[in-house]
């Protein structure tokens, strides 16, 4: 199989350090708010590349990190060393700590992903529970000389990694920042390029409480560290793939390999790195300033399944940029119940076996995955099996099956499951339970605009609810 490399921009045949294992690690959320429709793609990207490397018979160690401290404002000016912490502002925002903020919106992330049916990561490390190990590799920069210290931080020299040779920036355009166009200056670095490992609070600045000792004084680590170090500690000096979205090509991903490599004596960090376009919504930008910065809960809340979403996800190439409007979404819907419909004439109860099928549609099913993830020939592949009548439906149901284990739409899941989708109250999340016990006590007090409200936050966590004489019954939507 191959992938696009960014290292390299172009497509490589894809060979693990070590055969038949695959260490894959996914830049995940900054856990300060929910994530969008934008940020969900880069997450089913991530699983359709596990699924992708699961089919081919590999064993993935996966792991994707949470960012709860250190990811600043400045990095939408070119400077990530600059301005507010992201946790620190929704903090203020939503008058609780920052602890909270991660708590909250890390919680939602997790519980989200089952939406989407993305396969849960094997690791999931959060930036606050490794510190010492942050401090650990920061330690080791600065003792090989790549490290030096400001009255706001602990920076990475980026010259001195220059002049040993190495190429910085080679993912992005980093060495045509210039200071004081969009960057923020900051007259006590050696160069705009500079990227901080450890900062400091300065005099009179706005403290969180998300602060750690550390050989340097009191402070708290910079973004990019900590993929370095959770990457390291779980995969090792040196591994097989990294994803995210292209916005980290520009400064995120470059600081990461320049620090990493310096850390372990200049061994190649990554062999292949894979980034997912950018999301247009309307055909433009989107921003919460904008009023489009629509999450996975909006998507529920009209309505729709979320594995529409997937769908819609899985008609354009990742590398691509695809336009997100309702319109579209309706579309996607509509294609996922079509086919749907059509998988449910095979009759798997019938006609599910376990035996090997290898025809014309298998083989262009594999060739798409396996030619950088195109899922879009994946899909076409699975509609031309299901109408082609000279399949016999055994044959579609298992190749369905299979298909499936990387397209990720729950395809028969239902059809081969059967159960009751019937919750009782304790097995829903506390937020939903919080909330069915609010519309209780509205409907008591008779105020049915509330109550109504309420039935709707709780659709937008994907449930339904129906009043019986024997109480409330919950029902997941999907």
């Amino acid at each position: 199989m191959k992938f696009y490399n960014s290292l390299s921009r172009k497509k490589e045949e894809f060979v693990p350090i070590k055969p038949d294992y695959v260490g894959m690690y996914t830049c995940g959320p900054t856990i300060y708010s929910f994530p969008t429709v934008g940020n969900w793609r880069t997450y089913t990207l991530a699983d359709l590349t596990f699924r992708t490397l699961n089919y081919f018979g590999y064993k993935v160690n996966h792991v994707m990190n949470l960012t709860d401290v250190g990811h600043l404002s400045g990095d939408n000016l070119g400077d990530s060393s600059t301005g507010e912490d992201r946790m620190a502002v929704a903090s203020e925002k939503e008058g609780v700590d920052a602890w909270s903020i991660a708590d909250k919106y890390g919680k939602d992330f997790l519980d989200s992903m089952s939406f989407l049916n993305i396969a849960m990561p094997d690791v999931i490390a959060k930036a606050t529970d490794h510190v010492p190990e942050q401090i650990s590799l920061i330690q080791s920069i600065e003792k090989k000389g790549y490290a030096y210290k400001t009255t706001d931080g602990i920076y990475f020299d980026v010259a001195k990694y220059e002049a040993f040779g190495n190429t910085y920036g080679e993912l992005s355009t980093l060495d045509v920042i210039k200071e004081g166009i969009r960057v923020e200056v900051n007259h006590e670095k050696k160069d705009p390029r500079d990227f901080a490992l450890w900062k400091f609070f300065a005099k009179g600045q706005k403290r969180h409480n998300m602060e750690w000792e550390s050989p340097w004084g009191m402070g708290f680590p910079g973004w990019h560290i900590e993929c370095s170090a959770m990457s390291m500690k779980y995969l090792g000096d040196q591994f097989d793939v990294h994803l995210g979205g292209e916005d980290l090509r520009s400064t995120h991903h470059p600081n990461e390999i320049a620090q990493s490599e310096c850390a372990t004596g200049h061994k190649p960090f990554v062999k292949y790195w894979i980034h997912g376009a950018f999301l247009l919504v309307d055909g433009g930008k989107m921003g919460k300033s904008l009023g489009n910065a629509y999450t996975i809960h909006d998507v529920i809340s009209k309505g729709y399944d979320p594995l529409a979403l997937r769908y819609f996800y899985l008609s354009g190439h990742y590398r691509k940029q695809i336009n997100f409007t309702w319109e579209a979404l309706d579309s996607a819907q509509n294609g996922l119940n079509r086919l749907r419909k059509e998988v449910s004439k095979l009759g798997f109860s019938e006609n599910r076996q376990s035996k090997a099928v290898d025809n014309e549609y298998k083989k262009s099913f594999e060739k798409a995955i396996a030619d950088d993830l195109n899922m879009p020939e994946a899909l076409a592949a699975l509609w031309g099996l299901l109408g082609d009548e000279k399949i016999s439906l055994s044959d579609k149901a298992t190749l369905v099956i299979s298909f499936d284990e990387v397209l990720g739409l729950k395809l028969v899941q239902e059809d081969v499951e059967g159960s009751d989708k019937t919750l009782s109250i304790d097995q829903l999340p506390k937020d939903v339970q919080q909330l069915i016990k609010d519309r209780e006590e509205f409907r008591k007090q008779k105020n049915w605009e509330e109550a109504d409200d309420v039935r709707n936050k709780i659709s937008g966590f994907g449930y339904d609810i129906k009043d019986t004489s024997d109480g409330v019954v919950v029902t997941p939507r999907f």
